[in-house]
């Protein structure tokens, strides 16, 4: 690892400006970007945590939204989330080990958007809003390939909005070394529909399989997807599982969730 500048800015003004900085960027809960800076393939000049600003943490439910601050840890998720979205509290809950989750945070991951992460189905599930310095941007919007997002340079989550739905669940199939998800789902039934997300899988990253949602807004039973299926020529395949192992596992996963929901 490089040798880097440290700034601990103390509210979001600060911290955008510390970003305008050449070679400055953000960081939230550090669990991607310094075991990354470790093998040297990235080095910045500046590092600009957002852990202290208290604007962008802390969890709170008003008029059937739920909003987060985006330097929130997991296992605040986890814990204060719990009474108004029990499926998005236990997501948070199972991120990881005890380390990441109080360590790393939910704008941290949705800004990363690992293709094997949790919160970016939670976030497409839900038709979540994701609160940037400049903008909101619907999480439809916001996730656009492998580790791409529709931020752009200097722009910082400051919070995310979830709808809480009326029944939601996550059934996240881990890979047991990483405790990432080989493949996972959420489904979060709304009184104008189902969303369905499922992460993990495919090679675009997180998606929303809208065929089920189609289903499931009509009858909202695992016995809706009975004669539908993925593709596995869209999905990962690598030693854990082909293509079509993850498909299959999306369909099976997203009735389990149904059903739990």
């Amino acid at each position: 690892m490089q040798s880097f500048d440290l700034v601990k800015p103390s509210t979001l003004a600060e911290a955008v400006s510390a970003l305008a900085a050449d070679g400055a960027q953000a960081l939230s809960g550090g669990q991607t970007l310094i075991p990354v800076m470790k093998q040297r393939l990235a080095a910045p000049s500046v590092l600009v945590s957002l852990g202290g600003i208290a604007e962008m943490r802390g969890v709170a439910a008003a008029q059937g939204v739920l909003r987060i601050g985006a330097a929130t840890p997991h296992a605040a998720v986890a814990r204060e989330a719990a009474a108004h979205y029990p499926a998005l509290a236990k997501l948070a809950g199972g991120i990881g080990d005890p380390a990441v989750r109080n360590r790393g945070t939910i704008g941290g991951s949705l800004a990363n958007n690992d293709p094997s992460a949790c919160y970016p189905s939670a976030a497409l599930a839900s038709g979540a809003t994701i609160v940037t310095n400049r903008r909101q941007i619907a999480a439809d919007d916001f996730f656009q390939g492998l580790f791409t997002t529709a931020l752009q340079e200097g722009e910082i989550i400051t919070e995310v909005q979830f709808p809480i739905p009326e029944r939601a669940a996550y059934v996240k199939f881990e890979q047991p070394a990483s405790r990432f998800a080989l493949t996972a789902v959420f489904v979060a039934k709304y009184a104008n529909g189902v969303r369905v997300a499922v992460t993990g899988a495919s090679n675009d990253g997180v998606l929303r399989w809208k065929a089920a949602e189609e289903r499931l807004s009509a009858n909202f039973s695992a016995s809706a997807l009975s004669d539908l299926n993925l593709s596995g020529a869209d999905m990962m395949a690598d030693l854990h599982g082909s293509g079509d192992y993850r498909a299959h596992l999306a369909k099976v996963l997203t009735g389990r969730a149904v059903a739990a929901s």
